[in-house]
């Protein structure tokens, strides 16, 4: 199963509760080549920082080992409807503009710390923005980099194989499996 055929199935799975779901059952196809110019390696750096700073390297490697910045862009231009591609865009620019703000300096220049309160902030403006969202407004550009942090890192392989439990091939199904307290979450293939 290569790692398409795993998002579409988890998107199945989760009911299609991320933004973008429905083409993920779609088939992921996006013909805008403004967003296929609009990633380039810069992007895709910066993503890259953005996600380490939610999912940073502890005991096991960061978003940044797993390439999530790379699979944000693959994710942006293949499954996001055209008008969520388009409030994506606009995620590097305000994340810049909040740290321009709050430090005067880019985001790429702040130290852990720093960063890591620009994107505190951010979720709390991106949770108090869904409390009161209606079905009709835009998404949440924060909430989308976030969800697309949380899915890249934990259907990666060093996701599934280092940050959880891995078993390759779980046989049978055993409903009160052994569970002790601060033991890392299964991932099944």
């Amino acid at each position: 199963m290569n790692r398409r055929d795993a998002i579409q199935r988890v998107g199945l799975l989760m009911g299609g509760t991320i933004i973008g779901a429905e083409f993920f059952i779609s088939g992921c196809k996006s013909n805008d080549s403004k967003v296929k110019d609009l990633f380039d390696k810069e992007h895709v750096d910066f993503f890259d920082e953005v996600s380490e700073t939610i999912l940073p390297a502890t005991k096991t490697p960061g978003a940044k080992a797993a390439k999530v910045g790379s699979f944000m862009a693959v994710m942006v231009r293949d499954c996001y409807s055209p008008d969520d591609q388009k409030i994506f865009l606009t995620a590097q620019s305000k994340i810049n503009d909040a740290s321009d703000k709050k430090f005067s300096k880019k985001f790429m220049e702040l130290t852990p710390q720093q960063r890591n309160a620009i994107l505190v902030d951010l979720d709390k403006e991106q949770a108090a923005y869904s409390k009161t969202q209606k079905p009709e407004d835009p998404n949440h550009y924060f909430r989308m980099v976030k969800q697309l942090t949380l899915l890249g890192y934990f259907t990666s392989e060093i996701g599934c194989t280092q940050a959880m439990r891995y078993v390759p091939v779980p046989g049978k199904f055993i409903g009160d499996y052994p569970y002790k307290k601060g033991d890392k979450a299964f991932a099944l293939a």
